[in-house]
């Protein structure tokens, strides 16, 4: 399971050392993709092939189904850990994401997510502010 937050920065080729507590359940490569919120999803393969399973029930028939496959996989790659614990970000996803230098890596339970330094903490404080909100929204939460 990954937990925590993380702060990196992004070299100027465009490479990022993941957290070394990640690195285990990621293994030496794994899925990088467009995610919600303007941040990168980060996936073991196990967990690729669990969100793709879970995205093949939408119906094709339904054009928001459609459209979200379309940008989840389009922006999907594979990527390898470097002897350095690094991986290179193609472009193409740090531009999605808005990630220049200061980045955030963060757990989500059954994936990671890089977020851009002032997104993540603009994000977090205003999420923050709200989070007992939430939690009384969330139907299923009850611990």
């Amino acid at each position: 399971m990954f937990t925590g937050e993380y702060q990196h920065a992004i070299d100027n080729k465009g490479r990022v050392i993941i957290p070394s507590r990640f690195r285990d359940e990621l293994g030496t490569s794994f899925m990088v993709t467009k995610g919600l919120e303007d941040c990168l999803f980060v996936y073991s393969f196990e967990e690729w092939k669990n969100a793709s399973a879970q995205i093949r029930q939408l119906s094709f028939t339904k054009s928001d189904a459609r459209s979200f496959s379309r940008i989840f996989f389009s922006g999907a790659c594979e990527v390898e850990l470097d002897k350095q614990g690094r991986i290179l970000l193609p472009a193409n996803l740090r531009l999605y994401a808005g990630l220049d230098k200061d980045i955030y890596i963060i757990g989500v339970m059954s994936r990671v997510e890089i977020w851009d330094k002032e997104k993540w903490l603009s994000y977090s404080e205003a999420t923050a502010a709200a989070y007992g909100d939430i939690a009384e929204r969330i139907n299923d939460l009850d611990f």
